[in-house]
């Protein structure tokens, strides 16, 4: 790995990663503060249906905070779990073990659990809650189908997730994406009792019944609208952990050459699953990757993930 300090490298290439991971930064911000406020005003319109006041805003917060610990402790071994890797040290894979290891110094990082995955699709995943907690799985066939150089450019951007907190990122924008899904699967469901069943009386009635229909239109329109937009933060950080893996190993071209392999490669990940598509640097379920518009897809297009790293060169 070259061991290049910042001040030696060229000028355009140094503001290149550097403002790729500041505006990366800030579109994720952005994008989290505009589901924050959705829930907001989801909670308090059904609030003001239902007679809760701000209650609703603290039920809903409350009713995500709940859901969310339990993936948030035990999100990773389950995922590890379902991808069914197992656990090596450095007799059985030496090179892996000694990139991670290189890359973990480079950045400042523990060196996190290593896992493989029996299959011959290449990919890779990092999860975690923090660096401390952090695990990374290759598959068998991304160190068969990779040199060293793209090795290293797809362990630095997972281990750039781990660094950046991406995981528990997405733990707080699945919160509150939950908040939005679960506070508006109740409101539709008490519909059965009647929209407003506990709407103040008197002059307020009426203020409360376009509450409640404002309710109805939210429940049905917030989660789909929250979901697109985690969507899009899930897209921001692949290309943050991108820049950031530029950062640690100084080549563009090994992670853009890694990609292009991934990318033409046909096989399936057999083990992958709706639930687990967004940790891989690379979608795993190609078939829908590819029937889908990039709008409602977890991961950015390969080609322009290429195009902005050779940009940085």
């Amino acid at each position: 790995m070259s061991m290049q300090i910042a001040s030696d490298l060229p000028a355009p290439a140094r503001r290149s990663f550097y403002e790729e991971i500041a505006a990366n930064k800030r579109r994720s911000v952005f994008l989290i503060i505009v589901i924050a406020a959705l829930l907001i005003l989801l909670g308090y319109t059904f609030g003001e249906a239902y007679g809760l006041g701000y209650g609703g805003v603290a039920f809903a917060v409350i009713l995500g905070i709940v859901s969310g610990l339990a993936s948030y402790y035990g999100g990773a071994r389950m995922v590890l779990a379902a991808s069914r890797a197992g656990e090596v040290n450095r007799d059985e894979q030496p090179q892996l073990v000694n990139v991670i290891e290189e890359l973990c110094i480079a950045g400042g990082l523990p060196t996190p659990k290593i896992y493989l995955i029996d299959d011959t699709a290449p990919n890779a995943f990092a999860t975690g809650r923090d660096p401390q907690h952090a695990a990374v799985a290759i598959t068998t066939g991304l160190l068969q189908k990779l040199n060293r150089a793209q090795l290293q450019g797809v362990m630095a951007h997972e281990l750039s997730h781990v660094r950046n907190y991406d995981i528990l990122f997405a733990t707080m924008v699945g919160i509150l994406v939950g908040s939005i899904a679960l506070l508006a699967d109740i409101a539709l469901r008490s519909m059965r009792w009647g929209i407003g069943g506990r709407r103040r009386s008197g002059k307020n009635g009426g203020g409360n019944a376009i509450f409640a229909i404002i309710a109805i239109v939210l429940a049905i329109l917030a989660p789909i609208f929250a979901k697109m937009l985690q969507l899009s933060i899930s897209r921001k950080r692949e290309y943050l952990a991108d820049a950031s893996g530029v950062q640690l190993t100084r080549d563009p071209e090994g992670l853009a050459g890694a990609l292009e392999i991934i990318g033409r490669d046909a096989e399936v990940l057999e083990v992958a699953n709706r639930a687990t598509q967004h940790l891989y640097i690379v979608n795993p379920i190609k078939p829908f990757e590819d029937r889908v518009k990039s709008l409602f897809s977890t991961h950015p297009p390969i080609e322009e993930r290429i195009r902005r790293l050779r940009a940085m060169a």
